[in-house]
């Protein structure tokens, strides 16, 4: 009998439609994507859907890295990168910006951990808000356009997934700080085989850019060793703060980490030209 509640499906062909639905339903939750009819919802699903989240950022990565492709054509880098940065940022309704934006808002304005979770509840922006998230897309799309073209591509391969996965580390390691939110359901828990699925996700992309040698191997350890540093910082940061993470803490763990990868990639990129 097929899953409709979190149950272990039986057969195998269960299984892989099970897996296909909480793909999916991690694909609607973080982007604009929409998806088949056939997935149907549950709840439950949207507990499990967050082993899927660095296999959206692949995809992300193939639409971005594919508007920079056919920008790149006919326009500078600097324009083809800022055309990309719009189409992702468009593709996912700026969900990750968003949370971004209101925990600059929140860990700025707010003293106490009561205060920081009123102030990222609100739907404003304020100063920290509107300035962290300029300064952070202006730093991204300066970082990508001092790369070369199909540096870029692959840049965009790395950070998605990986970033993406980082954010998944809070929800596997940290407990959620509110009693409620939008992204709780997802948040509720994450077992060691789903993390571990999300980690193997990330490797697909590495293994097309390593057999395409887009980028060195180097820079892209460097890219890695990066974001989790980013995360790292963030993780510790939030949990003296608030003692956990919320769903905007997660947004801003996907937007900084990914601008720290490209920061990597650049810095050893730019340091092997040097010498």
């Amino acid at each position: 009998m097929a899953d409709s509640g979190g149950g272990r499906p039986a057969t195998l062909t269960e299984r892989a439609l099970y897996q296909s639905r909480l793909f999916f339903i991690a694909l609607q939750f973080f982007t604009r994507i929409p998806i088949p009819g056939w997935v149907g919802y549950e709840p439950a699903w949207l507990q499990h859907a967050s082993r899927y989240y660095p296999l959206v950022g692949i995809v992300v990565a193939a639409v971005t890295g594919f508007v920079y492709f056919l920008s790149a054509l006919i326009l500078p880098s600097a324009i083809a990168v800022l055309l990309s940065t719009i189409a992702g940022i468009y593709l996912t309704g700026a969900f990750h910006e968003d949370g971004f934006a209101d925990v600059c808002d929140g860990f700025g304005g707010g003293y106490t951990r009561e205060r920081t979770l009123e102030i990222m509840k609100d739907s404003r922006i304020g100063a920290y808000g509107a300035i962290g998230i300029g300064l952070l897309v202006l730093l991204k799309c300066a970082t990508l356009a001092h790369l070369q073209a199909h540096a870029v591509i692959a840049a965009l391969f790395v950070a998605h997934p990986f970033s993406r996965l980082f954010s998944a580390v809070l929800i596997w390691r940290m407990e959620y700080a509110k009693d409620e939110g939008k992204a709780k359901p997802l948040a509720q828990s994450m077992t060691t085989p789903e993390i571990t699925i999300a980690a193997l996700t990330t490797l697909l992309p590495l293994a097309a850019i390593a057999l395409g040698g887009w980028i060195p191997w180097l820079a892209i350890l460097a890219g890695i060793a990066a974001g989790a540093l980013a995360t790292t910082w963030l993780a510790r940061y939030f949990q003296r703060r608030i003692g956990g993470f919320t769903g905007d803490c997660l947004g801003a763990v996907q937007q900084l980490s990914e601008v720290a990868i490209y920061l990597g990639i650049l810095a050893c990129m730019h340091s092997a030209t040097l010498h």
